[in-house]
């Protein structure tokens, strides 16, 4: 059954953000060591991996864990809040003039420090660089991601792109890229304008798992490509979520700068490469394929991964999210991280919906125009075709 702009938007946005925080406490732990921490798969909410979070390295101070959402969902909501002000298409300008505004100026609260702060400083490093780029060395904001650390960091909020591209991941992709421009490089960027794509494609009426990742695999350039490929082929083969995680792992292995210590990486992690792609979406994307599509198994798929598993899980259940709408996310874990981070995820996705809306009203008058201003063989005054 079809789906409107608005429930798969929601689907999208809640998908994502119950994901990133069931993801949150399994973050950067190997699957076995997260089955001895937790007596087993995570497959509801728990508490912090380190009970003394607030002090424990490298994790402190944040409290990952108890519904707690992650920089994942809080970056979300900024791109969205960002749209919501335009209310149009962006591009990388916009990142300067509308983004960092929206995580350094504006203070809100931060779930995992249990308090209000502006986001900025919530954020990983590769994503403060966007405040250092683009407010303080003032760099051409189309050039502005070169140099960064080549992680997942774009494309782990690439989702209202989609949004707003909804049905039209070509278009998605081409934004997705723009605007990443001015955080990543390389096949961060890359990623970053697949996601994008992918929950464009996921959004569209008839879309499935299988269409998702053919979409990803027409768009996705050099090594991105190559992963995504290696990995949903053996995603294919899987029968399931517990049984997808190692040869997940193994299928990235080749194309992932990180190494296997995922807090110890290699010396060449994360620098441009056309042959590497990041681990996050292709994962993803095979986990997709692993559990039919199914939003549940795919989520927990990538929470049980380890690893980024936040932003694993966040990617795959945006995407499952928007195939299915919001009945395929649980309503009382969607109602519990709302309550827990003290954020109305259902306000974000609704105005992500009516901006897609006038985007897309905005997209037709605009093609309508051009058809109407194309040349074509006629009569000038005066001249004679």
């Amino acid at each position: 059954m079809a789906l409107s702009i608005e429930d798969g938007a929601l689907g999208c946005v809640l998908g994502g953000a119950v994901a990133d925080a069931l993801g949150g406490p399994t973050e950067g732990h190997p699957p076995a060591v997260i089955v001895e921490r937790f007596g087993g798969r995570v497959t509801d909410f728990v508490g912090p991996f380190h009970p003394d979070w607030q002090t424990a390295r490298p994790i402190s101070p944040l409290h990952k864990g108890d519904g707690h959402i992650t920089d994942d969902t809080l970056m979300v909501m900024a791109l969205a809040n960002v749209y919501g002000q335009v209310r149009r298409h962006l591009d990388a300008f916009d990142m300067a003039d509308y983004l960092v505004p929206q995580i350094a100026d504006v203070v809100t609260y931060i779930p995992e420090f249990e308090r209000d702060t502006v986001l900025v400083n919530r954020l990983f490093y590769a994503e403060k660089y966007l405040l250092l780029r683009l407010r303080h060395a003032h760099i051409d904001p189309r050039e502005a991601g070169v140099g960064n650390v080549v992680n997942c960091g774009a494309a782990m909020y690439m989702a209202p792109v989609g949004i707003v591209n909804a049905g039209d991941p070509h278009g998605a992709y081409r934004e997705g890229i723009e605007l990443a421009g001015a955080h990543q490089s390389s096949y961060g960027r890359e990623a970053a304008g697949v996601m994008a794509a992918a929950v464009a494609e996921a959004l569209r009426p008839g879309a499935d798992a299988e269409s998702v990742v053919r979409c990803a695999l027409e768009l996705a350039r050099d090594g991105t490509r190559a992963a995504i490929e290696a990995v949903t082929k053996v995603g294919r083969e899987c029968g399931g979520w517990e049984e997808a995680i190692p040869r997940l792992r193994g299928a990235v292995r080749p194309f992932d700068s990180v190494g296997e210590a995922y807090r110890e990486p290699d010396l060449d992690a994360r620098k441009p490469s056309r042959k590497n792609s990041i681990e996050e979406l292709p994962v993803a994307l095979g986990m997709l394929l692993a559990t039919g599509g199914n939003y549940l198994d795919t989520v927990l798929g990538g929470v049980n991964y380890g690893r980024d598993s936040d932003s694993i899980a966040g990617m795959g259940g945006a995407i499952a999210g928007a195939l299915g709408g919001e009945a395929v996310v649980p309503g009382k874990w969607a109602d519990f991280i709302q309550e827990r981070s003290r954020k109305d995820l259902r306000a974000v996705a609704a105005d992500l919906a009516a901006v897609a809306r006038e985007v897309f009203a905005a997209d037709q008058a605009r093609a309508a125009a051009r058809v109407a201003a194309f040349p074509v063989m006629t009569e000038r005054k005066g001249v004679s075709v």
